[in-house]
């Protein structure tokens, strides 16, 4: 017997009919003697019409409230998938956060998952109950509110609640059938990866892969909670039930230590983030402490900087500071940059919103020398121009025009060999 949680996104619980596909997975793993706990999203497109709602109501809303709103959209899939899970003949009933409980820290709408106590699901678990739990939600204990944990945040909420239960695995459904090499939808020869490290997992999550959330990733690898990525719309007899241990069918994606990668590649996947902006700071003091000045008050802003390159000018006296932010948060970053100006001492600041940031990923770039500079030969072969660099021990990530994405992405795949059959 294996205790297995799984989690069902959006597209995954769209309507009732999709929820019954969703009861005969779980019914799979109930008849083969597993302790199921199930963790779902709202049904497509629900969170976004709350949200709209919301806003329609008041564009300055207490973000309390606002958290009550949308945490509803879980509560009712969770209620629905138990109703059905019922008329099969399968005891269950649903869990909302508050009721687990799931503690969560006061930052509301993007709240951090702080505890769970889940001794009374385990007994649930262990008499035979399935137990379905809002995903995405939990409770702040200081004012005993509802908080939820940010877009996505369900893939989170199964990760922790598999942890807490101490799971043997935690199966993530969606609508596609695993993490693949990169788009498909830009390289048609993309290819499924049976497994995946953590590390890589957590770098293309960060990079712009959507299949998992960034931070449910790194709860996996703290915790070593071996993850799955599944599609729900795969027939449920396709897939055998968990059975424990280390052996399993060639579906989905596993996300697992590095040591059981037997066979890895220099390269495992190129990734690409199309919400990136590039703000460029002219003609800044060339001195002690301006780097401070100009990222501290973006910091205090709560204004994520990422890539950051710094050019001395001919005079020797000024530096000119290209750094990028998300997309989303360009207006606010300027606005920031403006109101520091006087205290930062630049002469003028100049920003774009067209331009992608593509990165090659891989842990066997580790122990193989060369890799960048493949990259930036094929980029210059190709007439692509690199506005900015950052790397790390397993990815190499640029900055190039966005007009360019799909070129990057398709000459890098197959400059590492990932299109190989």
């Amino acid at each position: 017997m294996a205790t297995v949680v799984m989690k069902f996104g959006g597209t995954s619980v769209a309507n009732v009919e999709r929820i019954r596909n969703v009861a005969q997975h779980v019914k799979r793993e109930v008849d083969a003697g597993n302790k199921v706990a199930v963790v779902v999203s709202a049904m497509s497109g629900a969170t976004n019409q709350l949200v709209a709602w919301v806003r329609e109501a008041s564009l300055l809303h207490d973000a309390r409230e606002y958290d009550a709103v949308v945490a509803s959209g879980e509560q009712v899939t969770a209620g629905l998938t138990a109703i059905v899970l019922q008329s099969m003949g399968i005891p269950a009933r649903s869990w909302q956060g508050w009721q687990v409980p799931i503690h969560t820290s006061e930052a509301h709408g993007a709240a951090r998952i702080t505890g769970i106590d889940a001794s009374e699901i385990k007994k649930r678990l262990a008499s035979g109950e399935v137990a379905v739990v809002t995903g995405f939600q939990g409770i702040e204990p200081g004012r005993n509110r509802i908080a939820t944990l940010g877009r996505g945040g369900s893939d989170t909420s199964a990760v922790a609640m598999a942890i807490a239960l101490e799971a043997d695995v935690c199966d993530i459904y969606t609508d596609v059938d695993g993490v693949y090499t990169t788009d498909p939808r830009i390289v048609p020869k993309a290819k499924r990866l049976p497994k995946v490290s953590y590390e890589e997992m957590l770098e293309m999550a960060s990079l712009g892969s959507k299949v998992l959330q960034t931070r449910s990733v790194e709860l996996a690898m703290v915790h070593r909670m071996r993850t799955r990525v599944l599609s729900s719309f795969v027939a449920p007899e396709a897939i055998e039930p968990v059975r424990g241990g280390k052996h399993w069918q060639d579906i989905g994606t596993i996300v697992c230590d590095e040591e059981e990668i037997v066979e890895s590649q220099v390269v495992s996947g190129i990734a690409y983030a199309k919400d990136e902006a590039k703000v460029t700071i002219l003609k800044v003091a060339d001195k002690p402490g301006v780097a401070a000045r100009i990222f501290g008050p973006l910091a205090e802003a709560n204004i994520n900087v990422d890539m950051i390159v710094q050019n001395v000018t001919p005079d020797g006296k000024h530096t000119d500071m290209t750094f990028t932010v998300q997309a989303a948060e360009l207006p606010r970053a300027l606005e920031v940059l403006k109101g520091a100006k006087a205290d930062i001492g630049y002469f003028d600041v100049k920003a774009s919103a067209d331009v992608v940031k593509v990165s090659v990923i891989g842990i066997g770039m580790r122990s193989h020398a060369g890799v960048a500079a493949r990259m930036f030969q094929a980029m210059a072969d190709r007439g692509i121009n690199i506005h900015a660099i950052t790397t790390s021990e397993i990815k190499i990530s640029v900055l190039i025009d966005a007009a360019y994405a799909e070129l990057a992405v398709r000459t890098l795949h197959t400059l590492y060999g990932l299109d190989k059959e």
